[in-house]
C-alpha cells in the first residue's frame, strides 16, 4: 500500500532553478558568439545592400489675403472660400491626379536617371552631368533601360537590349501608348552631345550641364516610365494639417533621392500657388470679359451717336440750339443715366437667372457689381457659387466617392436656390424703381416736345451720345477696378519653410538600429534555445538536481573516462578520475565504520536502467580496493546481460550460474585478473530463470563462502528499474550504491529509488553521480570532497595526469584490437 511519504519528492520539483539556468546559459557561450556573429553579419549586409531612404518636408500657410488696393468704391468681391474651407480644398488638391499631372509634367519626373552600384541601382536624379530633353510630340520607348556611356566630352554611346521584336511606346503629349517593331537583341549607336536623336522608338536631345566635372567613361541608365504610374506614385505624398494651427499644412515625401524630393515638394507648392491665384483671379477675369463684350456694343452706339451729331451740326448754330434746351438736357441726362443703371441691373438679373437654370458650370459668372449691383446677399452668393463650382471641378480628378460629389452638389443647389430667391426679390424692387424713372422721363420728354423741332432733334442726338459716353466711362472704371484687383491679388498659399537638402532626413536603413536589433536577436535566439533545452532536457545534470529530488545522500561524483576500456583506475592511477574513485572508497569505508562492520564487506551497485555505468563503477571501485591490497572480488550478477568479463579479457563460459545450479565449485568459477588482489566471477551462461536462481538458498551460501575469502565483495547487479534481481540481492549487501549518470538518468526515475527506500526494499543506499563533466555546462564542480582535483580546476595541476579525450581513431584502433584478441 502506498504511503503519503512516497510522494514527498514532488514537493521540490516545481521550483525553477534560476542559478542552474544561468550556469547552463553561460556554458553555451559559443552559441551566443555564433548568434551575434551571424546577426551582425546579416545586419551589415542589410545596411550595405539597401538604399538609403530619406524623408523631407515643406511647410506652407493658408491665409486669405485681402487686397490692399480695395477702396469703398471698389465693390468687386473675389473669394476662394473661407480659410478652413481652403485648407481642406488644398489638402485634397495636393493629392489629386490633375494637380500631380501638372507637377510631374513640369518636372519631367517620368524620366529616371540611374546608375549601377555594387548592390543596387541608384537614382541619381540631379547628380548626372547631363539632361535629356524629350520631344513630347514623338513616341518614346517605355520601360526599357537605355545605357549611356560617354566616350568623349562631346560623344556618348547609347545601348539598349530588345528582348522581343517589338517595344512599347508612349506619347507624353497625348499619353497614348503604342508599339514599335524592332530587331530583337542589342542595339548600340553613338551620338553627339546636343544632337537631335530621331529613332523610331526614341526622340530626344542630350545636353551637358554647366560644370559637369569629369564624366568621360562614366556609365548611366535612362529609363522612361509610364506617366500615369508616376503620377499615382506621387499622389502618395503625405499631407497633414497642423492640429494647433489649422491654417498650416505640412507636406512630406519619402524616397531614395533627396534632390528629387526637394524639387517635387517645392514645385507642387508653386503649382498650387499658381492654380490658386488663377482661381482667385477667375472672378476678375470673368468680369473683364463681360465688360469687354458690353464695351464693344457701347462703343458702336457712341460712334453712331457721334456721327449723327456731326451731321446735325453742319450749317447750324449748335450753341444757340444747345442753349435753348440746356435746362431740359441736364435733367433728361440724369434720368437717362438712372434708367440705364436700372436697365443694366435688370439685364444682369435676367442673365443670371437664365444662367442658373440652364448651366451647370458656374465658374464663369461675372461680378454683380459690374452692373452696379451692391446687394450683399447676391454678391456673396455669386462668389460662393463660383468657389463651389471650381472646387467641384477639381474634385473630379481626385475624389472617387459618390457621396462627396453628392454633398457638394447639394451645397451648390442650396446656394443656387437662395440666389434665385435673392434675384427674384431684387427684380421686384428694381422694376418698381424702373417704373418711377420711366414716368419722370416721360414727363421730361413731354416738356421737350414743346421746344422747336430742331432743338428736339439736337436733344435726342446728344442724349444718345452722352448716355453711351457715360456708360462707357462707368464700364471702363469697373474694368480698371477689376484689373487692379487682379494685378494686386496675392495667393492665399505661402511658403513658410521650402524643402531644402541640409544634410539630414535619413530615415532608413537605420544602421545603428539594425545593429542594435542584431545584437538583441543574436542574444535572444540562443537564449531561447538554451531555455528550451533547459526545460525539454529532463535528465539529471548536477548534484543539485539530485538533492532537490531525493533525500538519499550523494557520496560520490565520477567524471568522464578518457580510456578505451573500463579499467580507468588501473590504466591511469594518477588521473583525476582515479582520485574520484579513491574519494568514493573513503566514503564507503566511513559508511562501513558507521555500521560497525568488521571483516568482509559487501557492496551492491545498481541503477534505474541500463547504460548508467554500473559495470564501469563496479570495476573501478573494486580496483581501488585491490590497489590498497585488499582482497576483492567482482561478482557479475547481471545474469540477463553479462558483460563484465570483456574488460578483463576473460571468458564467460562458466560463472555464478554454474555454481548456483551445482555444476561447478567456487574455485572453478573464480578467475584471476591482471590486477593484483582482484578476482572476477562472471555470470556464466544465461539461464532461463535468473530471478529464481538468485532467490535460492544457494545464493546465500555463495555469499557466505565469498566472505570467508575476500575483504570486499562487489555485486554488479541488473537495473532495479527493469528487473527485481537487485531487490532480491539487497539483503546480502552492507551498502548499496545507486548509480545515476549525468545527462542520461531522467529526473522522474528518481521516484523509483525513493519508493524503494520508502518501502525498505533497499537499505543503506547512497547515490553516485557518474559521467559528470565539469565545464560550467551542467553546474559547478561538485567534486569537493568527492574527488581531489575534480572541481578544483588548475589547483590540481601537477597532482593528476591529464585525461586526453578519446579520439575517433582511438576508438577504431581499440575496436580492431579487441576483434583480434577474440580471434
Amino acid at each position: 500500500m502506498l504511503d503519503i511519504k512516497d510522494f514527498a519528492f514532488f514537493e521540490k520539483q516545481n521550483s525553477f532553478d534560476f542559478k542552474a539556468f544561468l550556469i547552463k546559459t553561460g556554458s553555451y557561450w559559443r552559441w551566443f558568439v555564433l548568434g551575434l556573429a551571424i546577426s551582425l553579419f546579416v545586419a551589415y549586409q542589410v545596411n550595405i545592400r539597401k538604399q538609403k531612404i530619406y524623408s523631407l518636408e515643406t511647410t506652407l500657410a493658408v491665409k486669405e489675403q485681402e487686397n490692399p488696393l480695395f477702396t469703398n468704391n471698389t465693390s468687386l468681391i473675389f473669394n476662394w472660400g473661407g480659410t478652413s474651407d481652403q485648407v481642406q480644398t488644398i489638402a485634397t488638391t495636393l493629392k489629386s491626379r490633375s494637380h500631380n499631372e501638372l507637377v510631374i509634367d513640369k518636372l519631367s519626373f517620368y524620366v529616371d536617371y540611374l546608375k549601377e552600384e555594387k548592390y543596387f541601382t541608384e537614382d541619381v536624379y540631379g547628380y548626372t552631368p547631363f539632361l535629356v530633353h524629350l520631344d513630347k510630340t514623338k513616341d518614346q520607348m517605355l520601360g526599357n533601360p537605355m545605357n549611356i556611356r560617354f566616350v568623349s566630352p562631346n560623344e556618348y554611346e547609347l545601348t539598349t537590349h530588345f528582348s522581343s521584336n517589338s517595344v512599347p511606346l508612349i506619347n507624353y503629349s497625348t499619353n497614348v501608348k503604342s508599339t514599335q517593331s524592332v530587331v530583337s537583341g542589342d542595339y548600340k549607336k553613338r551620338f553627339k552631345v546636343g544632337q537631335k536623336v530621331n529613332l523610331p522608338f526614341l526622340s530626344w536631345t542630350l545636353d551637358i550641364k554647366d560644370l559637369p566635372g569629369n564624366y568621360v567613361g562614366q556609365k548611366y541608365i535612362v529609363k522612361l516610365n509610364n506617366f500615369d504610374d508616376v503620377v499615382t506614385q506621387y499622389r502618395n505624398v503625405k499631407v497633414s494639417i497642423d492640429e494647433k494651427a489649422g491654417s498650416i499644412i505640412k507636406l512630406s515625401l519619402q524616397g531614395t533621392n533627396k534632390a528629387r524630393i526637394v524639387d517635387y515638394l517645392n514645385e507642387t507648392v508653386r503649382m498650387l500657388m499658381k492654380k490658386q491665384l488663377e482661381s482667385k483671379n477667375l472672378f476678375a477675369e470673368n468680369t473683364i470679359k463681360y465688360i469687354d463684350t458690353t464695351l464693344t456694343l457701347m462703343e458702336q452706339n457712341l460712334k453712331e451717336a457721334n456721327n449723327d451729331l456731326k451731321d446735325f451740326s453742319k450749317g447750324r448754330n449748335v450753341l444757340e440750339i444747345e442753349k435753348r434746351g440746356e435746362t431740359y438736357q441736364l435733367q433728361i441726362q440724369e434720368l437717362d443715366l438712372a434708367r440705364d443703371a436700372v436697365t443694366r441691373k435688370i439685364n444682369y438679373y435676367n442673365a443670371l437667372n437664365s444662367y442658373l437654370k440652364n448651366s451647370k458650370d458656374y465658374s464663369k459668372l461675372p461680378a454683380p457689381s459690374v452692373a452696379g449691383i451692391e446687394e450683399p446677399n447676391i454678391i456673396n452668393n455669386v462668389a460662393q457659387l463660383i468657389a463651389l463650382s471650381v472646387r467641384r471641378s477639381e474634385m473630379a480628378y481626385s475624389v472617387k466617392s459618390e457621396l462627396m460629389f453628392n454633398n457638394i452638389d447639394n451645397e451648390i443647389a442650396a446656394v443656387k436656390r437662395v440666389l434665385l430667391e435673392n434675384v427674384a426679390a431684387a427684380k421686384v424692387a428694381i422694376e418698381t424703381e424702373s417704373n418711377q424713372i420711366n414716368r419722370k422721363i416721360q414727363q421730361s420728354e413731354g416738356k421737350i416736345e414743346k421746344l422747336p423741332e430742331e432743338s428736339q432733334d439736337y436733344l435726342r442726338i446728344t442724349r444718345k451720345f452722352n448716355l453711351s459716353n457715360s456708360v462707357i466711362d462707368a464700364y471702363l472704371q469697373k474694368r480698371n477696378e477689376a484689373q487692379i484687383v487682379k494685378a494686386a491679388n496675392l495667393s492665399d498659399v505661402q511658403f513658410i519653410d521650402p524643402a531644402k537638402d541640409i544634410g539630414g532626413g535619413l530615415i532608413g536603413p537605420r544602421t545603428g538600429v539594425n545593429y542594435v536589433i542584431a545584437l538583441f536577436v543574436g542574444l535572444l535566439i540562443p537564449l531561447l534555445i538554451v531555455f528550451l533545452i533547459f526545460f525539454i532536457n529532463n535528465a539529471i545534470q548536477n548534484a543539485e538536481d539530485i538533492s532537490s529530488l531525493t533525500n538519499i545522500p550523494l557520496i560520490g561524483v565520477i567524471g568522464i573516462k578518457h580510456t578505451s576500456s573500463n579499467l580507468a583506475v588501473f590504466e591511469k592511477p594518477k588521473s583525476a578520475l582515479s582520485e574520484s574513485f579513491r574519494a568514493l572508497r573513503s566514503s564507503l569505508q566511513f559508511l562501513y565504520k558507521k555500521q560497525n562492520k568488521e571483516g568482509s564487506k559487501t557492496l551492491m551497485l545498481t541503477s534505474t536502467v541500463s547504460g548508467e555505468g554500473k559495470t564501469f563503477c563496479s570495476i573501478n571501485i573494486a580496483t581501488v580496493f585491490a590497489i590498497s591490497e585488499k582482497k576483492t572480488v567482482i561478482v557479475g550478477l547481471d545474469l540477463r546481460k553479462p558483460k563484465i568479463f570483456d574488460d578483463f579479457n576473460l571468458k564467460n563460459k562458466i560463472g555464478i550460474v554454474n555454481y548456483l545450479i551445482g555444476e561447478n565449485s567456487l574455485d572453478e568459477i573464480v578467475q584471476k585478473t591482471k590486477i593484483p588482489y582482484l578476482d572476477v566471477i562472471t555470470s556464466g551462461p544465461i539461464p532461463p530463470n535468473p530471478s529464481e536462481l538468485i532467490m535460492g538458498e544457494t545464493m546465500r551460501e555463495f555469499i557466505e563462502e565469498l566472505k570467508l575469502r575476500y575483504d570486499y565483495i562487489i555485486l554488479d547487479t541488473p537495473p532495479v528499474g527493469l528487473v527485481t534481481d537487485a531487490i532480491e540481492l539487497a539483503p546480502f549487501a552492507d551498502v548499496t550504491l545507486y548509480i545515476m549518470r549525468q545527462n542520461f538518468t531522467k529526473k522522474e526515475m528518481v521516484s523509483l529509488i525513493n519508493n524503494r527506500v520508502q518501502r525498505d526494499e533497499l537499505s543503506n543506499v547512497s547515490i553516485v553521480l557518474n559521467g559528470f563533466e565539469n565545464k560550467a555546462k551542467y553546474g559547478t564542480g561538485y567534486g569537493y570532497g568527492y574527488g581531489y582535483g575534480y572541481g578544483y580546476g588548475n589547483y590540481s595541476n601537477g597532482y593528476h595526469e591529464e585525461d586526453a579525450p578519446i579520439t575517433f581513431w582511438d576508438k577504431i584502433r581499440d575496436f580492431i584490437k579487441k576483434s583480434l584478441q577474440k580471434k
